[in-house]
């Protein structure tokens, strides 16, 4: 399997390096501006027709665009920084715009501060070629599954990778197994899911793989109990750094981490690695969200400007989390509610700030590579509700850019395959250095 990432620090948004000069360019646009406007006020009476009112309209229009061009430069620039990245999404009302992405999102540290290789070219790129392949899906309606972020996500990260053996747990109707043989028609796949795809043939579309090994149904097992080192033995894998794994099982991914490492696995992908307050198990994003400040660096006062702006952004997104999801009682930590979900949601643990801070520092002890995929494209153009704009990395296509979207093909799918974006995330793993 290829590497697929190296060390390096990209400049962050807004500076020199990846912005053009807009400032310089409007004040040279001002000054020939107000250069041509003096030239009118100057000229004589009769040679302006200064009585005509066509002439007149001109000469105000020209002083008034001046004027608020000067107006507009002795204004401050204004920077919002988080430690992971910003964003600024505009809302309009009382100053909202520059609040979004000013308390940032969680970014889990990787030991070396490495990323990943891939660029968001790459990604464009990508996506140009899966449209047409996502239009051949044999189950258009995936409702509960994945929808067209995660199923690109998943396609493009295993054909950059190019794995040796993939594993899924947790397979539903079988859209995830199709997916992963768009990207890789040749090599073996390992499916471990409770109920097998084949039950759902009966009733409605589903998808089941002929070269897919399947600990499904009378015949599942739970990823934790399987004997990898047998069943890979079986597969012809002689290097476990070839394999990948791909988690869609709603299971606790601390846990499945910590399954992964123990039976040497490398490379996984979290499906649903839900934001704050959000979903129905515990996901490292959850983890990672500003965990070495009490309270996880959040104010927790119902009074405070966290609390306003958070107040705002969910009258406007239906998954933005305000103050009371994201403060618990006492030694309480946010999660899915202070607690710890697991065991297909039949378990609810509730969770320390000591137990999740010591959760926080196992993760980043053993972590190589964190990289959560972005948004297809902004809210404006897939009418996205799911998830809050300002928690999330920028879109691939960003808002506006409808041409783009246009001409890649994702106008030409419904809108409802765009609403399942869960913060998908990439990660690689290996044994503490301490």
């Amino acid at each position: 399997m290829q590497e697929g990432m190296h060390a390096v620090r990209r400049p962050p948004r807004g500076s020199p390096e990846n912005r053009e000069d807009d400032g310089t360019k409007t004040r040279k646009f001002t000054f020939h501006l107000g250069r041509f406007a003096a030239r009118l006020i100057n000229c004589r009476p009769e040679n302006l027709h200064i009585g005509h009112p066509l002439t007149i309209s001109l000469l105000l229009l020209i002083l008034l665009v001046v004027f608020l061009l000067i107006l507009d430069l002795s204004r401050p620039a204004v920077c919002i920084y988080s430690n992971a990245g910003s964003s600024l999404f505009s809302t309009g009302g009382d100053g909202l715009a520059f609040n979004f992405g000013s308390l940032g999102f969680p970014w889990c540290r990787s030991k070396q501060g490495k990323t990943v290789e891939w660029t968001t070219k790459d990604l464009l790129r990508g996506l140009e070629e899966f449209v047409p392949i996502y239009e051949t899906r044999p189950i258009k309606n995936n409702m509960y599954g994945m929808g067209f972020d995660h199923s690109f996500g998943l396609w493009f990260m295993v054909r950059w990778l190019k794995p040796d053996l993939m594993i899924e747990s947790g397979a539903f109707k079988g859209h995830s197994t199709w997916v992963l043989r768009q990207a890789m028609p040749d090599k073996p796949i390992i499916s471990l899911s409770p109920r097998h795809p084949e039950k759902y043939l009966k009733k409605e579309p589903a998808y089941v793989d002929a070269n897919c090994t399947y600990f499904a149904g009378k015949n599942f097992v739970d990823f934790g109990s399987v004997e990898w080192d047998k069943v890979l033995k079986k597969q012809g894998i002689l290097d476990i750094s070839q394999v990948l794994v791909f988690f869609d099982d709603h299971q606790s991914e601390l846990k499945r981490l910590k399954q992964a490492l123990k039976a040497g696995f490398r490379h996984l992908i979290f499906e649903d690695n839900y934001d704050t307050g959000t979903g129905d198990h515990y996901s490292l994003r959850q983890i990672c969200d500003q965990s070495y400040i009490r309270g996880g660096g959040h104010s927790c006062f119902r009074d405070s400007d966290e609390a306003r702006v958070r107040r705002k952004r969910k009258m406007l997104w239906e998954k933005a989390v305000d103050i009371d999801e994201l403060c618990g009682e006492g030694e309480a930590w946010w999660g899915v509610r202070g607690n710890m979900r697991d065991d297909f949601n039949h378990s609810n643990k509730a969770i320390t700030y000591a137990e999740h801070f010591q959760n926080s520092r196992f993760v980043e002890s053993v972590l190589d590579v964190y990289w959560e995929l972005p948004p297809v494209a902004g809210p404006s153009l897939t009418h996205q509700t799911r998830y809050d704009p300002a928690r999330v990395p920028d879109p691939i296509i960003e808002d506006g850019r409808f041409g783009l979207f246009r001409r890649i093909g994702l106008s030409r799918l419904d809108t409802s395959v765009f609403n399942g974006y869960t913060q998908m995330v990439y990660v690689q793993i290996s044994t503490s250095d301490s």
